[in-house]
């Protein structure tokens, strides 16, 4: 059996027998955790060993692990500052900022892997344009030139660590006030704009072979009347043909309001792997997984699975051996030590 196309979600901290009737279902090729899904990591080591152990090759186990207002499992985890503070660090010393996001992405993923997840939806490579809603401090900085160069030495220490790493949200969402999560934001930017801003973090992650891309849920009218994210232009037209991306293409959630005006829930899921995404996300919304898996047909995509097989982590060190790990001891004293800096300049009271 191969990995289907699609990504879903589970009601809570361990598996029911609905739930494991619906991860042997063909089209089902991932699932995406949630803080609901964790409460130790004891509980979230037995939950990714069952879902792993479901078929072959095991589901994909995912979750968006960022850092900052984005990080799902925090208890009993090492709590993660947002990338924007690595930018803070990179305008006063750019050796030092990279350091720090290596380590950063080193033990973000290491953590993760200890406990059976494979991927964390990491690092974001938007703008911070100071206007988005729902962007804002999960950038690493305004220029994409310090968003590469940070991104860059995130994704070196998650692959030290056996993770590969995602790049949101193509082409970037960054520059538009609207969250997609409510709305449908669009960016009326012309593309030789988009190529020399925003795209600029994209294509250089690219050429440092970044693994996956998730895509944007907004409108580009000056380039497709379509989302990124069921857009054949932007995915096979631009990412793969015109910046060379042969890595893993996800959708981003197809729940997200930015996503109803394609249809309903299978016809989202059908046109976003039409335009050329391998894995599409369905998450909160148990009818809409359930229409997307009753009326999906399988696709045969030997690529496409290849694409996806190898975003599989690498699970080699358990929990305890990781916490007697001289690299995680020191990892952990230099992200509270980088977290903390600022308010050593601060008048508190």
């Amino acid at each position: 059996m191969s990995l289907g196309s699609v990504m879903v979600d589970l009601q809570g901290p361990c598996l029911n027998e609905e739930e494991r009737e619906m991860l042997s279902h063909p089209m089902v090729g991932g699932v995406i955790l949630f803080s609901r899904n964790y409460q130790s990591v004891e509980q979230l080591q037995a939950l990714t060993r069952d879902i792993h152990q479901i078929r072959f090759p095991r589901l994909l186990v995912a979750v968006d692990q960022e850092g900052g207002r984005v990080q799902r499992f925090r208890d009993e985890f090492t709590r993660l500052p947002a990338v924007s503070r690595l930018g803070q660090l990179y305008q006063e010393n750019p050796g030092y900022a990279r350091r720090c996001s290596e380590v950063t992405g080193w033990l973000m993923a290491a953590e993760l892997l200890a406990l059976g997840v494979d991927i964390s939806f990491a690092p974001v490579l938007d703008l911070d344009y100071g206007v988005s809603t729902v962007i804002g401090d999960r950038a690493f900085h305004r220029s994409a030139e310090v968003v590469a160069e940070l991104a860059h030495a995130y994704m070196t220490g998650m692959r030290k660590a056996g993770m590969s790493a995602t790049g949101k949200h193509f082409p970037g969402h960054g520059a538009v006030h609207a969250d997609s999560h409510t709305d449908l934001p669009m960016d009326d930017r012309r593309y030789v704009d988009l190529a020399n801003e925003d795209m600029l973090a994209f294509e250089r992650m690219i050429h440092y072979d970044m693994a996956a891309m998730m895509m944007a849920h907004v409108i580009y009218p000056q380039v497709d009347d379509r989302p990124a994210s069921f857009s054949h232009v932007w995915i096979e037209q631009i990412l793969r043909q015109q910046l060379g991306f042969q890595g893993a293409v996800f959708s981003d959630d197809l729940s997200m309001v930015a996503a109803h005006s394609i249809g309903g829930y299978a016809e989202r899921a059908r046109q976003a792997m039409q335009a050329g995404c391998d894995m599409v996300l369905v998450c909160n919304n148990t009818q809409g997984r359930d229409e997307v898996l009753d009326n999906l047909a399988e696709l045969d995509n030997p690529v496409s699975h290849l694409r996806l097989v190898r975003m599989h982590g690498k699970h080699d060190r358990t929990w305890e051996q990781l916490h007697l790990d001289e690299d995680w001891k020191a990892a952990v004293e230099l992200i509270a030590r980088y977290d903390l800096e600022p308010l050593l300049d601060m008048d508190i009271e």
